[in-house]
């Protein structure tokens, strides 16, 4: 008899929650189906008494993006099925070139034409100016106007007429699109000075990255490399089993990388390596920055939690998230959040928190103190919650105000780094090889007194923060008694440009030889051109060149 009511007691507390679940799941249902009705009654009200007619799709549009944004920023909708496609696979159909709105000339120019495009075949060079596309006129249209009519169907062809600035001359070329990569998958591999260190730089995590990375490395060893770089920096990621097959690289076949948890069982999933690894000994390094997320993660915190790679450089992004694409009706296409993913260790190492709370987003960074410390597969301490930390902290110096703003900001001064790498272009037919080519004192002065001849101009951050400190002494009634003072630091705070330049000349001499040096060599001659000051880099050889510092990181 006390059996019986233990048992009836026990289904008693069980159906209980079980009654509670259900009454829940219903109350939710009742809500999604009454906003929904009252979504769709508002909308065709609107288009019956609205004052002017409503464009259906951009109405919809927004109010889709509307309902994302109390999301997270991942969760997208797309009304065009290429444009999800272009998204997962890196690539669109196009001429292949960067190109950037002139402010000075009011107009679209080309930047940059990547290497084996249409663009490069055509003869496109930095500085043309876009002046029509078939009968459509340029002139005047921003970037994004350009691009849309640059793109198009692969195969497709078009009149493209240019007007060249170094000789005044208007040139007419037919260009055929064809499928262009964003970014080339690999912008540049090689061997590094000491001629046994093998350099790989990976843009992004599109489909087959992880074959064209096992090419290379295969190309490497053949050419006697005896360890590895791979810079993941900037690289924001990409497709989740792209990232598991660059692991298997490095790590033996059966181990678990990453697990996916969501809220239905076809969302929670674990990846395996599945093939044979190409090296399970070769000692590698990996480059990690802030802009390091996603799929990069998963690859620099795997190869992390098990000990099989030392990772240098600043804390990355903390991207835990998984999304997967859907179709939706009409050729519409959106990618959801379905899951988080845990690395090797257990631990999610999402930044952010997003939830729905009160009805509305709730975005909160997680702090360090709430972080919980895992282990590596040897034992080293890992924590959860703000990206990967890397075992070896390393950056380079940051950009000068003024280097920021010779680079182009959107202001008209700030044309002079492009406009005289033009002109650069234009007299010189060819230059040295990248590792070899420097910019004269000749070219440096001509630069720099062109930079002052022009009235460049730049706001230093140091001023803006004065200005502010000022408007509080006023409000705060203490400014009279300490006008002295604020008068001497503005007075020390005015900036000199023709010293500015002078003071920061090797970081901008650096970026304007980068900027000529991509239309000879591409992206490819810029990258090799900054291997020797790369200090994230330098650090990396140099632990490599040190196989006991290596072995101590990974096995202390």
């Amino acid at each position: 008899m006390i059996l019986k009511m233990k048992k009836l007691f026990f289904l008693l507390i069980l159906a209980i929650p079980l009654t509670g679940f259900a009454q829940k799941g219903k109350n939710h249902n009742m809500e999604v189906a009454k906003n929904l009705d009252i979504f769709n009654q508002l909308y065709k009200n609107l288009d019956l008494f609205y004052v002017d007619t409503i464009n259906a799709q951009h109405a919809i549009t927004a109010g889709i993006n509307g309902m994302l944004r109390s999301l997270d920023p991942y969760t997208e909708y797309y009304a065009e099925q290429k444009d999800l496609r272009s998204f997962i696979t890196g690539k669109y159909a196009g001429i292949g070139a960067l190109i950037r709105y002139h402010m000075k000339q009011k107009t679209t120019v080309i930047d940059e034409p990547y290497s084996g495009t249409p663009a490069q075949e055509a003869g496109l060079r930095k500085g043309d100016i876009i002046v029509s596309i078939d009968d459509s006129i340029m002139t005047g249209k921003d970037t994004k106007y350009v691009s849309e009519r640059l793109r198009g169907d692969a195969g497709t062809t078009f009149l493209l007429k240019v007007r060249r600035p170094s000789t005044g001359k208007e040139m007419k070329m037919k260009i055929t699109r064809r499928q262009i990569q964003y970014t080339p998958t690999i912008p540049y591999y090689g061997l590094l000075d000491n001629a046994k260190t093998g350099y790989v730089i990976l843009s992004q995590f599109t489909e087959g990255c992880a074959q064209e990375v096992r090419r290379v490395l295969i190309d490497l060893k053949n050419q006697g490399m005896t360890s590895l770089v791979l810079d993941l920096r900037n690289n924001g990621g990409g497709s989740e089993a792209e990232a598991v097959s660059l692991v298997n690289l490095f790590v033996p076949r059966g181990i678990t990388v990453v697990t996916n948890k969501g809220k239905i069982k076809e969302a929670s999933r674990d990846y395996k390596t599945t093939v044979e690894p190409l090296d399970t000994l070769l000692p590698v390094a990996v480059l990690v920055n802030g802009e390091t997320a996603s799929a990069s993660e998963i690859v620099s915190g795997a190869l992390q939690d098990l000990d099989r790679a030392v990772i240098i450089g600043s804390r990355t992004y903390g991207k835990g998230l998984v999304q997967v694409p859907i179709d939706l009706p009409y050729n519409a296409n959106a990618k959801i959040t379905t899951s988080r993913y845990y690395i090797p260790s257990g631990r999610c190492i999402q930044a952010i928190d997003y939830r729905q709370g009160g009805g509305a987003a709730v975005t909160q960074h997680i702090p360090d103190s709430l972080t919980r410390v895992f282990h590596t597969a040897g034992g080293r301490e890992v924590r959860d919650g703000g990206g990967i930390q890397p075992d070896l902290i390393a950056q380079n110096d940051t950009m000068p105000n003024i280097a920021y703003y010779l680079s182009g900001s959107g202001l008209d001064s700030t044309e002079v780094m492009f406009d005289y790498a033009c002109d650069y272009i234009a007299r010189h037919p060819s230059i040295p090889s990248p590792r070899d080519f420097h910019l004269s004192e000749a070219d440096w002065r001509n630069f720099r007194q062109q930079v002052i001849d022009k009235g460049f101009s730049y706001d230093p951050v140091s001023k803006k923060q004065l200005a502010e400190l000022v408007k509080t002494a006023k409000f705060e009634g203490y400014y009279d008694e300490a006008k002295s003072a604020f008068d001497e630091l503005e007075k020390r705070m005015n900036h000199n440009v023709a010293h500015d330049l002078d003071k920061h000349r090797d970081t901008i001499q650096q970026m304007l030889e980068l900027n000529i040096l991509t239309a000879y060599y591409y992206q490819a001659g810029a990258i090799e051109a900054s291997l020797s000051t790369d200090k994230v880099l330098l650090k990396a050889q140099q632990l490599l060149d040190t196989p006991e510092d290596y072995r101590k990181i990974l096995h202390p």
